[in-house]
């Protein structure tokens, strides 16, 4: 295969092309999902299935709309998740960050194809030759490798530890990595804020929000990462910018299309997330704010022990805020009352186990201001 000419390779069949950006976009979000289930759950082997599964119909589909820059990226990942398969290879944080940065890479390569852009400065090259000898290497060779392809592709080397990341522990362990997480912080404010720009019943809704689920926290004993949290907050809705206005802003009942469309924004912002070194903890936060204890939320009908604590926080403050809106022509106390006795009364929607602490932060903001 020659990797050159696929790292300068030009349109030659728009309508293939345009076949195959269709079938990659309806992956994508799948293959993001369950990648960052797998950083916190890295033996799950139906996931693991899944993924490997998605992964061999991208290169198929790829293959037959002559798109050979994506069968060269994906082959060697099919690989590398077949020995995971047969637990020849752990699955690891570096692997996670490679598996996306790979996808981001194809993307990109695919929109610049269609635009007729050129491909050289995708690093390309690089990269498909990293993963061909991943694909390949001994067991121990292979974490050093991973991180090894990722600093030569993005000129970055990854901040990853799956032991603190699994455990949603802050990746703070120098003045550097705190540093960086600052940064991302004022990033994700700034992403919340353009969110907010879309309604003007928007207006401050990020601040609430994270207000309740921070005090929620404290009063639980802080049991989960307050930065992991913060960041959570800010994105869990930014996925839905991807999405039409006339669908996460419509007034009445939505379509069983609409309905599935707007289930999509959970991956979209935790796929950002998951790109991102140190934030894993708020990616599986972001994924999962729409389970239930019940199981019959999404996008995963995951159930009650499955679910992230601080995705369980998520979606009672979120929920408050919606409903505080919906009945926002009360007096405020009135609404509160309202609110709170809405969320009391999904026992099913909503875990236990946060309601208590919930209501006890409530129950301080029943006085005047």
């Amino acid at each position: 295969m020659d990797l050159q000419k696929i790292a300068t390779a030009v349109l030659t069949d728009r309508e293939a092309l345009q076949d195959f950006i269709d079938v990659l976009r309806d992956y994508v979000p799948g293959i993001e999902r369950d990648v960052t289930r797998l950083r916190s759950t890295p033996t799950d082997r139906e996931v693991i299935g899944k993924l490997f599964r998605a992964l061999h119909n991208v290169k198929g589909d790829a293959g037959l709309c002559k798109v050979d820059v994506a069968v060269a990226i994906v082959h060697p990942i099919e690989t590398l998740l077949a020995r995971i398969r047969s637990d020849a290879l752990p699955f690891s944080e570096q692997l996670a960050e490679l598996i996306l940065l790979a996808i981001d890479r194809l993307e990109l390569a695919v929109a610049r194809l269609s635009s007729g852009d050129r491909l050289d400065n995708l690093q390309l090259v690089p990269l498909i030759e990293g993963l061909e000898q991943l694909a390949l290497a001994a067991p121990a060779k292979v974490e050093e490798s991973a991180v090894a392809v990722i600093e030569t592709v993005t000129g970055f080397r990854p901040l990853v530890g799956a032991a603190r990341a699994r455990n949603n522990q802050p990746a703070t362990t120098g003045n550097g990595d705190r540093s960086q997480l600052a940064a991302d912080l004022l990033f994700f404010h700034g992403l919340a804020g353009q969110f907010e720009a879309r309604s003007p019943l928007f207006k401050g809704r990020t601040q609430r929000i994270l207000r309740l689920a921070l005090q929620t926290n404290q009063v639980a004993g802080d049991r989960i990462d307050p930065q992991q949290l913060e960041a959570a907050v800010c994105l869990h809705d930014v996925g839905m910018m991807f999405l039409p206005e006339s669908v996460w802003l419509k007034d009445g009942k939505m379509s069983p299309a609409e309905k599935q469309l707007l289930q999509t924004h959970p991956a979209s912002a935790a796929g950002l997330l998951s790109r991102m070194a140190g934030w894993s903890g708020a990616a599986e936060m972001v994924l999962q704010h729409h389970e239930t204890p019940a199981g019959d939320g999404y996008p995963a009908g995951l159930k009650a022990a499955e679910i992230a604590p601080g995705a369980k926080v998520l979606a009672i403050v979120d929920a408050f805020e919606a409903v505080m809106l919906k009945h926002g022509h009360r007096s405020r106390n009135r609404s509160l009352l309202r609110a709170i006795a809405e969320i009391n009364a999904c026992d099913k929607q909503f875990a236990p186990e946060w309601i208590e602490p919930f209501n006890q932060v409530i129950r301080r903001n029943l006085g005047p201001q």
